[in-house]
């Protein structure tokens, strides 16, 4: 009985062998793959060995390697009231980046804005207390500083030159999700109002996505180095990237990087007036001899305006309910460059600094006079 039943067992297991490795291909194997409703079985197809990167995908990895150490995430703490009235903490989340091994960290001024405490972590979760070198609201720029070792900085990049078409990438943190890289194009080279509306001359404009907690991350070109600071998006009220974000170019804050280091502050230069923008209509009503510039309401006592004999005015009236000062000297050129706005001489004096001499072409009345005005220091853009 016994030899039976091995028998019986051999001659099983050999026709389950013999149909699971001659029937051709089709025939269902073990039968259960027949379905019998009819559908066909289903069937893997697996890569035999990990795929290969093509060119493109390569130069987006080495970028993201090569400059995710040097990408820090901050959470800046600030304290508010409650509706009771009682202080609590509140959190804000941004980026920035490393700038050199003792530490200096760049970012925005609004990730920083009123904060109490400002933590940095880097990109391996190690954290560290920031103190703030300096700060510019004006372009929304603030330079950091912790006590690290082993610090990788960026590269920072000419942003003189840039084209629209060329490859970006952005690095940051958006959302709170660390280390995230998006990648798009320059889209334009646009000159754009501030958060505190101040110009920002040739912002870079870009299709790779930015979202809150991106500001102040780095705009980096196909090899890694920074070109831009990323700060503003145009959401249409959605507060998520819709395609067109801004980025402060990076020549603009080696500038104010130069200042903040040497000064803590940014040095600004000034005309030393307070003025009026003047268009053909209230030129007309006026009886200007130009139809568009910049009113002298007053000089700066001291200021550049008042050293270079420019005048203020003698004549008090109102524009509406805004009390304004007639009589004065009507700005209409510096250095050759129409003014026709108080943006416009705002725009100029982010190409020159204190002490810096400037042509100022204006009308006195009837007569077109010019004068060589030694910019002065002023600690806001003033015009």
């Amino acid at each position: 009985m016994n030899f039976r039943r091995v028998l019986l067992v051999v001659v099983l297991l050999g026709g389950f062998w013999f149909v699971t490795t001659h029937l051709p291909d089709g025939v269902g194997h073990l039968g259960m793959l027949n379905r019998a409703d009819g559908k066909s079985p289903l069937s893997l197809t697996e890569a035999q060995a990990a795929p290969e990167f093509d060119t493109e995908e390569q130069n987006n990895i080495a970028v993201y390697k090569r400059v995710l150490p040097s990408v820090v995430n901050i959470t800046s703490t600030a304290m508010t009231f409650n509706f009771f009235y009682g202080q609590v903490p509140q959190q804000g989340q941004g980026s920035g980046f490393i700038l050199d091994k003792a530490g200096h960290v760049l970012t925005n001024f609004h990730v920083i804005a009123d904060a109490n405490r400002i933590e940095v972590m880097l990109s391996d979760k190690r954290h560290y207390k920031a103190t703030i070198v300096g700060s510019d609201k004006v372009h929304d720029l603030a330079l950091l500083q912790i006590n690290a070792p082993n610090l990788q900085p960026v590269t920072l990049s000419d942003s003189t030159g840039l084209v629209v078409g060329q490859k970006v990438y952005a690095i940051g943190n958006p959302f709170g999700l660390n280390g995230t890289m998006t990648r798009g194009i320059i889209s334009s080279i646009r000159s754009i109002r501030g958060p505190e509306n101040a110009p920002i001359e040739d912002a870079i404009q870009t299709d790779a996505a930015i979202n809150p907690g991106n500001s102040g991350g780095p705009l980096l070109n196909s090899r890694g180095d920074v070109i831009g600071i990323n700060t503003l998006i145009a959401s249409n009220g959605a507060e998520q990237s819709s395609g067109i974000g801004f980025a402060i170019p990076v020549n603009t804050a080696k500038a104010v990087l130069g200042d903040l280091t040497k000064y803590g502050r940014v040095r600004r230069p000034s005309l030393g007036i307070v003025s009026l923008a003047i268009g053909p209509d209230l030129a007309d009503q006026m009886g200007l001899s130009a139809q568009s510039g910049v009113l002298v309401q007053k000089v700066t006592p001291g200021g550049a305006a008042e050293r270079a004999g420019l005048r203020g005015g003698d004549q008090q009236a109102y524009l509406g309910n805004q009390p304004i000062i007639l009589g004065g000297d009507l700005i209409v050129a510096i250095d050759g460059h129409e003014i026709t706005d108080t943006s416009d001489i705002a725009t100029l004096m982010e190409k020159h600094q204190p002490n810096d001499t400037v042509t100022v072409t204006f009308y006195r009345g009837r007569r077109k006079m010019t004068a060589r005005l030694t910019l002065s220091e002023g600690r806001e853009i003033s015009t």
